[in-house]
């Protein structure tokens, strides 16, 4: 069964599912004026066909009402963001063209923390390999596909750092172990942070080991759709340093996490700036 979704005008497969902000999706093919997609997310598998016009699911009606409208935030008016990211300032609007479908897709928080304690100081083929094994070792088969279920707290919890070897995820086991064992035993809750302000979240996540304000912001941005998180490292600060000197995140207000996206996608563009920069220091 299959489902038409009207493409909105601000929704490009490649620049949301491709960005750094999920890393269970993979390209099938592509196309002058189509591609394909798959991925998997709170343990359905999916695949997706865009073309100029559509982009088609391919589910039941079902599923996407219950599970891929809300992830992939098809409610939202991305236009009017746009408008009132491009009303703060002449550059933002320049960024937002650049990648203009870009969404913040709402994510499962659990995998989100996951994810982005993986990522330090990783590479996305790296990452996505990482948490494709993790899947496989600790989660379940996704019938009708060769996906697996992101796997639960629980199921890691009364694991050994021995037992996370073949994952080859190096330091960011411990990681792992030390999320889902305070997380399962309930020293953290996952639930709460859902509930409160993103002020309490970034608390109570640099609680787990190797969680930092850029881990916290992602995984608030990312798996709590807390748009109003900038996640900042050392790229996004000269980023803002070169493009927006006099502008904070909070100048972006409740689409902060939305401004980045463009800003990070709009320097990797144009190396050039920080080249000069570079230069010039």
């Amino acid at each position: 069964m299959r489902e038409r979704v009207v493409l909105p005008r601000c929704f490009d497969l490649r620049q949301t599912l491709d960005c750094g902000q999920a890393f269970r999706w993979r390209e099938l093919s592509h196309e002058e004026d189509a591609c394909m997609w798959e991925g998997a997310a709170f343990g359905r598998a999916l695949k997706l066909r865009q073309t100029k016009d559509s982009i088609l699911l391919f589910c039941s009606e079902e599923e996407f009402e219950a599970v891929w409208r809300g992830y992939f935030d098809l409610d939202a008016d991305y236009e009017e963001k746009r408008r009132r990211l491009s009303a703060i300032s002449p550059i933002l609007a320049e960024a937002s063209s650049y990648a203009p479908g870009i969404r913040i897709l709402r994510q499962d928080s659990w995998e989100a923390l996951c994810s982005f304690l993986i990522s330090q100081n990783n590479n996305i083929p790296r990452i996505k390999g990482i948490i494709e094994r993790f899947c496989q070792a600790f989660g379940s088969p996704i019938p009708g596909s060769s996906f697996f279920s992101f796997p639960t707290p629980e199921a890691l919890a009364s694991r050994c750092l021995e037992d996370l070897a073949p994952l080859r995820a190096g330091f960011r086991a411990k990681y792992l172990l030390d999320a889902a064992k305070k997380v399962a035993g309930g020293e953290i809750s996952l639930e709460e942070i859902s509930r409160e302000s993103a002020g309490f979240g970034r608390i109570e996540l640099q609680k787990i080991l190797g969680v930092g304000p850029k881990v916290a912001e992602c995984t608030l941005l990312y798996g709590y759709h807390k748009t109003d998180c900038f996640p900042m490292d050392v790229w996004m600060k000269r980023a803002m340093a070169i493009l927006l000197p006099d502008y904070s995140a909070e100048d972006c207000g409740e689409d902060a996490g939305l401004a980045q996206q463009y800003l990070f996608h709009y320097s990797r563009m144009h190396p050039e700036l920080f080249q000069a920069c570079s230069e010039a220091g």
